[in-house]
């Protein structure tokens, strides 16, 4: 087997695993030990579950003389890999006060010690692409830890602050535009360059029809709108699911939303501010984004229709903290402001195969009862979006920074 050293994998997988802990920063213990519903995790939990994948998958069959750093670990940060064993249940991660916050930096320390000395050694192809798993896999769960603490700070009446950069208001949104596409014979999914998920393989053939697609995110102030016109109060505009959550009072405006004498405003990673008109709704739900655009006479794109018209947009550049307006012209906003819901149910593309073993449980197992999101958010990391990317959720996710882009 032919092994290279390649400093460059061992220098990425340094700055990754540094961003983790980077963003725990702002936090005290508390905060990273508490989790705010089952659909979130501990900032401890995702600090510690990203290095039980290099422990479990790449230092258990690799490094020589292995041994856990705590063999009880093995169950109580493993998510869902049903391959490996027992799984600590995910609504009680915030149960976990031990381990303490200290107990699992030193648990990160003692893994990435052991993994820069295994990559020092060499790395085979087979290496080298599951170490950039795991490091893919670790950038989502940054994502994770924005979001989830997000969740947890709007829970307190405080509203505490993340960040303690200043938001300022955004300039007015442009005008939206229609942006016409011919379609035709598409080829949809990975085009071979760079790392991809299984889940946007094999590369394949589609028909699209020709269509338009709004040149950027519906704003704070367009879904005001709405909101005002009565479309949480009118049945024709809702899937079924989703007004019984309505008349539930499940849902009743977008998460973080709250309105008081002062008029309207919304929780950020910011602390609580007033509603900005002219930056995009976020955390919305699927039945929100398909209300909304039945309400405006079009419909949610297709995930075919947004990947055929993303290859011409450019790439977002920097994470955030929140979603930035929409400036100038043409087609805008496709990456790092919103993931954008789209119609499509998320299924596997023709002749998908799961890896073998349990690393194969990544994507193809949750590829029911979910719908496709597409492009990425303020929240992801540089480097991480793409075209092909698919990422998915329940259609009542709101939690996430979703939005909203119409489609005629």
């Amino acid at each position: 087997m032919n092994m290279l050293r390649d400093e460059s994998l061992q220098r990425r997988f340094g700055q990754v695993r540094a961003r983790s802990l980077h963003l725990a920063e702002p936090l005290s213990n508390e905060d990273c030990c508490a989790q705010s519903m089952p659909d979130a995790s501990p900032i401890k939990w995702h600090l510690a579950h990203t290095t039980w994948f290099f422990e479990t998958f790449i230092l258990e069959p690799r490094e020589e003389g292995f041994a856990p750093f705590h063999p009880a670990f093995r169950v109580l940060f493993n998510s869902y890999y049903n391959g490996i064993g027992a799984r600590h249940p995910r609504p009680q991660r915030g149960l976990l006060t031990r381990p303490s916050l200290d107990e699992v930096k030193a648990y990160r320390l003692d893994v990435d010690r052991r993994m820069m000395a295994l990559l020092g050694r060499g790395v085979d192809e087979t290496l080298a692409a599951t170490v950039e798993l795991g490091l893919q896999h670790e950038q989502q769960h940054q994502e994770l830890m924005l979001t989830d603490v997000k969740h947890l700070l709007s829970c307190n009446p405080l509203y505490p602050a993340y960040a303690h950069d200043t938001l300022p208001d955004a300039a007015p949104a442009p005008a939206l535009e229609w942006l016409d596409f011919d379609g035709g014979l598409a080829e949809i999914g990975y085009n071979g360059r760079g790392f991809c998920f299984d889940n946007e393989l094999p590369r394949h053939r589609t028909y699209v029809a020709p269509f338009a697609l709004a040149s950027r995110l519906v704003t704070n102030g367009e879904y005001l709108a709405f909101i005002e016109a009565g479309g949480y109060r009118d049945p024709s505009l809702w899937l079924a699911e989703g007004w019984d959550k309505v008349c539930s009072g499940e849902i009743i405006h977008p998460l973080y939303w709250f309105e008081d004498e002062g008029g309207w405003h919304e929780f950020t990673l910011h602390g609580a501010r007033p509603l900005d008109p002219e930056r995009p709704v976020t955390h919305v739900s699927l039945y929100e984004a398909d209300a909304y655009a039945r309400w405006a006479g079009v419909r949610l794109p297709t995930e075919a229709e947004w990947e055929f018209a993303a290859r011409q947009a450019v790439l977002a550049k920097g994470p955030a903290h929140h979603p930035a307006a929409a400036s100038g012209q043409g087609l805008q906003q496709m990456f790092g402001a919103c993931w954008q819901w789209t119609g499509s149910s998320y299924a596997p593309y023709p002749g998908f195969a799961p890896a073998p073993g349990a690393i194969g449980e990544y994507n193809g197992k949750f590829m029911i009862n979910q719908y496709v999101l597409r492009g990425s958010s303020c929240a992801t990391p540089d480097g991480h979006a793409r075209a092909s990317y698919r990422n998915f959720f329940p259609t009542g996710a709101r939690w996430q920074f979703t939005g909203i882009r119409l489609a005629r």
